[in-house]
């Protein structure tokens, strides 16, 4: 056994900059700091640490299951680590965007993690649209549920429950679908526990700028991690040949595709293009489809 593996084992359950608050098995939560000057931790990641004074260092990083990110020309940004589920909501007002939730669901593809939609606010006069444009979703496979969570909170509780219960799960979307709704029903502590760690990081922060992890059962089983919204969602960690790949719909009309190769966009013998004139893929998912692969295409510096 090396000196690493040989310390205390512990939990990332929050962090901003180069303070984390790391939490130990019997539930104790302690502020750590990495060594050295590379900071490389997420939520979620399981750390070796040790003692140094009232804090913590954190000496390193279990290998993990998988890590959800996305990542732009010039910055990357983790969300966390070792997921079982991402949760992707949307709300029938304000109007999603499909660009936003398509590249949510391709990142959650790429890393190898579940993903689901919920879709809040079904009380409002908008629901119905915003169950058409989610139709394609559901029928490419991916669970769409519904919820009220503000209008009927404990109907909503009773459907997501069960979805989470014994799971490692992330919560993504933009500002305004009713994260924090979500987090406060299902995790009634979630407001001590914001200012309890915002108090340790010496942040001052709310829970929607700092990512941050939620326990809702008294026995730890099922944790729930609340990640800041976001208004660009980059993927450039995808490369340009894989892309079709990670949209179902994609993939399923692919194989009729007469070049391996093809880029679904002008070769003939396309099986894309082809389920794009039956209606088999939507306009607005190929429009999709060609901005992403426009900007994987471009040149890497």
């Amino acid at each position: 056994m090396s000196r690493v593996d040989a310390l205390d084992l512990g939990l990332v359950v929050a962090g901003h900059g180069r303070h984390y608050i790391v939490e130990t098995p019997e539930g104790r939560r302690l502020t750590c700091h990495p060594r050295g000057k590379k900071s490389d931790c997420v939520v979620g990641d399981r750390v070796r640490w040790q003692v140094s004074g009232d804090e913590g260092v954190i000496e390193g990083v279990e290998p993990r299951r998988n890590l959800l990110f996305r990542q732009d020309e010039w910055k990357t940004k983790s969300f966390a680590a070792n997921l079982d589920l991402i949760l992707v909501m949307v709300a029938s007002e304000p109007v999603f965007s499909e660009s936003q939730l398509t590249r949510a669901l391709i990142a959650a593809e790429d890393a190898g993690i579940e993903a689901r939609i919920l879709l809040n606010k079904a009380d409002l006069p908008n629901i119905d649209s915003a169950r058409d444009r989610l139709r394609p979703y559901a029928a490419m496979g991916y669970m769409v549920h519904e919820a009220a969570l503000k209008a009927r909170p404990d109907e909503a509780r009773a459907l997501i429950d069960p979805i989470l219960a014994g799971r490692t799960s992330l919560v993504l979307g933009p500002s305004g679908t009713g994260k924090s709704t979500l987090i406060n029903l299902l995790a009634p502590d979630a407001r001590a526990q914001v200012g309890e760690i915002s108090q340790a990081l010496n942040s001052g922060r709310h829970t929607t700028t700092t990512t941050q992890w939620y326990w809702l059962d008294a026995s730890r089983t099922t944790g729930l991690i609340d990640s800041p919204g976001f208004q660009e969602f980059g993927l450039r960690q995808v490369s340009a040949q894989v892309l079709p790949s990670l949209m179902p719909d994609f993939a399923q009309h692919a194989k009729q595709c007469k070049f391996y190769n093809c880029t679904h966009l002008h070769e003939p013998g396309c099986g894309v293009r082809a389920a794009l004139e039956r209606g088999d893929i939507t306009e607005t998912r190929y429009r999709i489809y060609g901005e992403i692969l426009h900007e994987l295409s471009q040149t890497r510096y």
